[in-house]
């Protein structure tokens, strides 16, 4: 019994410990916050000060006098708010406008630079899985007419689509440079697969089914070799100091793409012009008596997704392939002077060498 006395002691010598961890954690929490609030105060004041300085510059601008000056200052400008951004990405941020109406104001900022790139890596590891899960139902879908197995299916997708906003949201307070279009796109397709939900069980219907179904079959694959490719991509691109902790992938061109495009440019195209034919399969059944306001507005809307994933393709390649040049060229300059300083070492071991004897 005196053993057991003994091991409480124990035990409460180790609790008063914790108490007073616990006591320095809760004042280094407060100064946290302070110290968070001065920096966003600062920034604010930054910014402003910045602002009426760029009113004054465009005025001073017109005229000739001193206008190298201006252009200095306007560099100068320039990288502020640049230093600027990069300090925000440590402060945490107010919601924006959907993150409130779906969480309230919880906060969601990620301020740790290795908590943010988790949780961009669970978010692939997220879609991933989300794709194997719907290649395996289209598949079962595609073999078997079952209408609550098809119910169960589109709601899948629309509780996909609409958990990608959220999650993408998340990130884009945290950092993520992700496209507008690719953040349209899921809101977009959560729409649609709404609409799909609700297409009542006709003969149009049925004759739009399966197309359907291989339609996203198709995609699956297609996702599952961004998530692949992406991964590899990220973590070369990671470990060379080329690559933000947010970027993502997303239906279309991504920001990691360049290093491959030869390899995933017919895959990708290959979908959109999938996407198209299903426009223009609905477009045929919207003039069938039977049809209803579903197969129009479909149509519709898979004829938008399919132009706004091919535009913004093709506009970001010229981007990227800038892009691959500039990282070409500093992996040339890092090799060089990795090179250089291997040769001097070698230079300077050989000169020790000669002293020595």
């Amino acid at each position: 019994m005196l053993e057991e006395f003994d091991e409480w002691d124990e035990l409460t010598a180790d609790f008063k410990e914790l108490e007073v961890a616990n006591r320095a954690y809760l004042k280094h929490l407060e100064e946290l916050s302070s110290h968070q609030k001065k920096c966003q105060e600062h920034i604010k004041h930054q910014r402003y000060r910045i602002g009426i300085l760029s009113k004054s510059l465009v005025k001073r601008s017109k005229s000739e006098e001193h206008l190298e000056k201006v252009q200095e200052l306007q560099n100068n400008i320039l990288n502020r708010k640049a230093q600027l951004y990069e300090l925000e990405q440590t402060l945490p941020k107010e919601n924006g406008l959907y993150l409130k109406i779906i969480l309230g104001n919880v906060n969601v900022s990620i301020l740790n630079k290795e908590d943010k790139f988790k949780y961009k890596d669970e978010y692939e590891k997220f879609k991933l899985i989300l794709s194997g899960i719907g290649f395996l139902m289209a598949i079962v879908n595609y073999c078997v007419r079952f209408r609550a197995l098809e119910l169960s299916y589109i709601f899948l997708l629309v509780w996909y689509y609409c958990t990608l906003t959220i999650r993408e949201s998340i990130l884009k307070l945290n950092g993520s440079r992700i496209k507008g279009w690719w953040r349209f796109h899921h809101f977009f397709s959560t729409a649609a697969a709404g609409i799909l939900l609700i297409w009542p069980d006709n003969e149009l219907w049925l004759l739009f089914r399966n197309q359907f179904v291989l339609f996203n079959i198709y995609l699956s694959f297609v996702q599952y070799l961004q998530f692949r490719y992406q991964r590899g991509a990220l973590y070369r691109l990671k470990a060379l100091g080329e690559r933000h902790n947010m970027d993502i992938t997303i239906e279309g061109f991504h920001s990691w793409m360049w290093r491959g495009l030869s390899f995933l440019y017919p895959f990708l195209f290959a979908g959109y012009i999938f996407t198209l034919y299903n426009a223009y399969t609905l477009y045929k059944l919207s003039f069938f008596p039977s049809a209803t306001w579903h197969v129009p507005v479909l149509c519709a809307m898979f004829f938008i997704l399919f132009l706004g994933n091919t535009l913004t393709t093709i506009m970001v390649i010229p981007i990227k392939l800038h892009e691959k040049m500039k990282l070409q060229y500093r992996v040339m300059s890092q090799r060089l002077s990795t090179q250089l300083l291997h040769n001097t070492r070698e230079a300077d071991e050989r000169q020790e060498i000669h002293k020595e004897d």
